[in-house]
């Protein structure tokens, strides 16, 4: 069955073209669409660790500090040091062409067998030594957990329907009770289910990524009403408005430390093209419009999405920073001197990997480099070894955090691990 899949996903492309380096950096060269019957879908399949472990730069070690979970996604790290894991599923859409049901086998391939836990596990490390002896669930019965985030007492969790809230004090292993809805969150369809979610450094406000419900529009704009957007919601009373639109799929978001930014890492069109449209990083402006569906990377008019909004394409934003194509960013942190000179400043981006591009792209954390609040160079890649070749992979980066005492700690929902990736001592 794969081989035939595969068959006729490189049978369908035009003739003579060839798979390049996804356009990435601040200014990237977009190449030309390329339509076709089907998009290339190529997914590596889930392989083993064994006694390997993922590559990371010298100077550094890398510890699996938490296995035998179900589907983790998103981590916080609390300030205890304590570590939280959102471990969830997903709902998925119901397939709307036949296109989407060789899609759905396609991905299904590069996927865990575990069920979601829908629970929050609690990781911790009493003495400090790197090594997390304990593992246990902090609560349970959610659905499908994403994002995370902690303001004064209250641990807001994003589930795919609703955001809700835990009483929580500091050094607590367990809930003390069920949630609490703050509010309720677009579930209809849930094309893109995961909401991703920050708070602002000022406690008052919390952040939530809505995906869209479709690719480019194919269940029709009715479908798409508050979707492809970011979201602020007031953290005390669960008031919201749109805080930006025009973003597909918003995965991952942080705030800037020092400027209180919003940042996000966005998931972009498909089906044009195996070299479009760049995953991308932006620093998220209030008000500020991005494309979706209209156009890409600013003013590239897509012209699938019918009908146009000229006034809309004028409008929109250009990123900050293209990704690559059909990387799959899920995860993104700012960095701090803790973690070492070379990697002080910037943002690690968590990349999932391609399940529509041949070679497979994406299975990886990179770093970006800022330079005085901003992306300045191209990315480095500082956790590698998850793709074994074009075939197979150990693992596939989601949520990337930053703790404070000197650690990278990455999700990884193929091989259900924790991994901790620290300056070596």
């Amino acid at each position: 069955m794969r081989g035939l899949l595969m068959m006729t996903a490189l049978a369908v492309l035009p003739l003579g073209v060839a798979a390049q380096t996804p356009a990435t950096g601040a200014t990237p060269e977009l190449p030309d669409p390329q339509r076709a019957l089907l998009p290339q879908m190529v997914i590596p399949r889930p392989a083993e660790w064994g006694d390997a472990l993922p590559t990371v730069p010298e100077g550094f070690t890398v510890t699996a500090i938490a296995t035998g979970l179900k589907i983790p996604r998103q981590t916080l790290v609390l300030p205890n040091g304590d570590i939280l894991v959102a471990e969830g599923k997903g709902q998925g859409a119901p397939a709307l062409r036949p296109k989407d049901v060789i899609a759905g086998f396609i991905k299904a391939l590069g996927k865990s067998p575990e069920p979601g836990g829908n629970r929050l596990t609690l990781l911790r490390d009493a003495d400090g030594d790197g090594t997390y002896e304990m593992q246990g669930v902090f609560a349970e019965g959610l659905n499908s957990p994403y994002g995370l985030a902690l303001i004064d007492g209250g641990l807001f969790v994003a589930n795919q329907d609703a955001v809700v809230r835990f009483d929580y004090t500091d050094g607590q292993t367990q809930a003390s009770g069920p949630p609490v809805t703050l509010t309720d969150l677009p579930k209809a369809i849930n094309h893109h289910w995961t909401k991703a979610m920050t708070a602002s450094a000022d406690g008052r406000f919390l952040y939530v990524g809505i995906g869209s419900n479709s690719n480019i529009t194919e269940r029709g704009m009715e479908a798409e009403e508050d979707r492809a957007m970011v979201w602020q919601i007031d953290a005390r009373t669960g008031m919201h408005r749109p805080y930006a639109t025009g973003l597909r799929n918003p995965t991952a978001l942080t705030i800037q430390p020092d400027t209180g930014q919003l940042w996000a890492v966005v998931n972009e069109r498909d089906e044009i093209g195996p070299d479009l449209v760049p995953d991308y990083l932006a620093a998220v402006q209030e008000g500020g419009f991005y494309g979706w569906p209209y156009s890409y990377w600013g003013q590239t008019v897509d012209p699938r999405a019918q009908p146009q909004d000229p006034d809309k394409v004028a409008a929109a934003i250009v990123p900050d920073y293209a990704l690559g194509a059909h990387v799959a960013a899920l995860g993104v942190a700012f960095s701090d001197p803790v973690m070492g000179e070379d990697f002080a400043e910037g943002v690690f981006v968590g990349m999932h990997g391609s399940w529509n591009r041949n070679p497979p792209v994406g299975y990886k954390v990179v770093f970006v480099p800022f330079r005085d609040g901003r992306p300045a160079g191209e990315a480095v890649d500082f956790m590698t070894g998850f793709l074994v070749d074009e075939d197979n992979t150990r693992g596939r980066p989601v949520g990337v955090t930053l703790d404070p005492r000197g650690a990278l700690i990455v999700a990884d929902d193929l091989s259900n691990t924790i991994w901790r990736v620290a300056p070596a001592r």
